[in-house]
């Protein structure tokens, strides 16, 4: 394999750091997190919520989450509305990004589609990860003055298929994300 190759994705998957999730700029959010910001912490949550289930392998949960979002350094992020609009395939993004890669490149494509299809145990535990992230997220934004994130909460809830995670949910909505460092 080409090292130029590997240098290359290493730099496209920085641009993660600049792409935006969009969705929060309908709610007046100005500046609102990374789609890098969000893949780390949903990492983080992966793996806490791979230990709250049991789950035998919580890295295999974490390398899901470490390039679900991947195939956005080409498509952008675009929020639920504008997604009935755009008629892009995130997938043809992701094997494009991916197929100078050699093996690793066929390793972190076959993870992106496990992460996306949702069909084994550790893709759902990801899958509800990266949305307790979003929730998080939305605690947070609500905490700041924008009551609409509120929405972002109530639709994740009704999407989440693991117990811990509508546990950690239900008690995220009688939380104060603040609590962690007063006193």
């Amino acid at each position: 394999m080409d090292n130029k190759n590997v240098l290359n994705f290493i730099f496209e998957l920085g641009q993660l750091k600049r792409i935006k999730h969009e969705g929060w700029k309908l709610i007046g959010i100005k500046n609102p997190n990374s789609v890098a910001e969000h893949t780390l912490r949903a990492c983080q949550i992966g793996f806490i919520l791979s230990k709250l289930e049991k789950y035998k392998n919580p890295s295999e949960v974490v390398m899901l989450l470490l390039f679900h979002n991947i195939g956005e350094c080409r498509t952008g992020n675009f929020h639920r509305v504008a997604n009935r609009y755009v008629n892009y395939n995130a997938e043809i993004a992701v094997k494009e990004q991916t197929e100078k890669l050699d093996e690793i490149g066929k390793e972190i494509l076959n993870l992106w589609g496990e992460a996306q299809k949702r069909e084994t145990k550790a893709s759902i535990i990801a899958a509800d990860a990266k949305m307790l992230d979003q929730a998080f997220t939305a605690k947070e934004y609500i905490e700041t003055g924008y009551k609409y994130a509120q929405n972002w909460i109530d639709n994740i809830y009704k999407g989440l298929k693991t117990e811990s995670a509508k546990k950690l949910l239900r008690e995220l909505m009688k939380s104060d994300s603040n609590e962690w460092w007063q006193g």
